[in-house]
């Protein structure tokens, strides 16, 4: 925040280490632009986002990222934020970024918004994700199963189903590839 310190005609009116701190902050500071590292502890940058825009519309948002999944990009342009850069952007980038999303210019690091359209979307229904998250965390088909309320032989068509729609190897390949996507933490 020191950076933007510098800038005379831009002032930080507030500061924040957690993303549930977020939204009660700004309701006292009321800033113009509220500038959110995505990965905050307490409540992700891009949930934090969405509440301060539905609260409190007029705050504009600048989403700072070193996350380029294509995924990421999606919900950031779901959530309607004014503006996702890469945290590796330069300071003077940065700060004109600032100036325009606060002039009401929606700003998206060219990088970000290719990744955001050269890769499809998640090609996986809620259910199938859920599923495919739980391999990924290391679980077997009947813990699977027994957490999500299913038979073993509905977990197991699952599986297959995912491991056709994206084209994998097998289940462990199914979930890397969903999580280099984004489609899955």
């Amino acid at each position: 925040m020191a950076l933007i310190e510098q800038e005379s005609d831009l002032c930080v009116v507030a500061e924040v280490d957690r993303g549930d701190y977020i939204l009660p902050r700004a309701r006292i500071c009321r800033p113009d632009v509220a500038i959110i590292d995505i990965d905050l502890p307490g409540l992700d940058g891009l949930t934090a986002a969405a509440r301060l825009r539905q609260e409190l519309p007029s705050c504009k948002t600048l989403i700072l990222t070193t996350d380029d999944r294509p995924a990421t990009v999606r919900r950031a342009l779901t959530v309607a934020v004014s503006g996702f850069l890469l945290k590796a952007a330069p300071s003077t980038r940065l700060a004109e970024a600032i100036r325009e999303v606060a002039a009401g210019v929606r700003v998206m690091d060219p990088h970000l918004a290719i990744s955001a359209y050269e890769v499809g979307e998640n090609p996986l229904s809620a259910r199938e994700t859920q599923v495919l998250r739980q391999i990924a965390d290391g679980a077997g088909a009947d813990e699977i199963a027994e957490k999500l309320r299913l038979s073993v032989g509905t977990v197991r068509n699952y599986l297959t189903t995912i491991v056709i729609k994206l084209n994998a190897r097998n289940r462990v390949d199914a979930a890397r590839i969903a999580h280099s996507q984004g489609w899955i933490p």
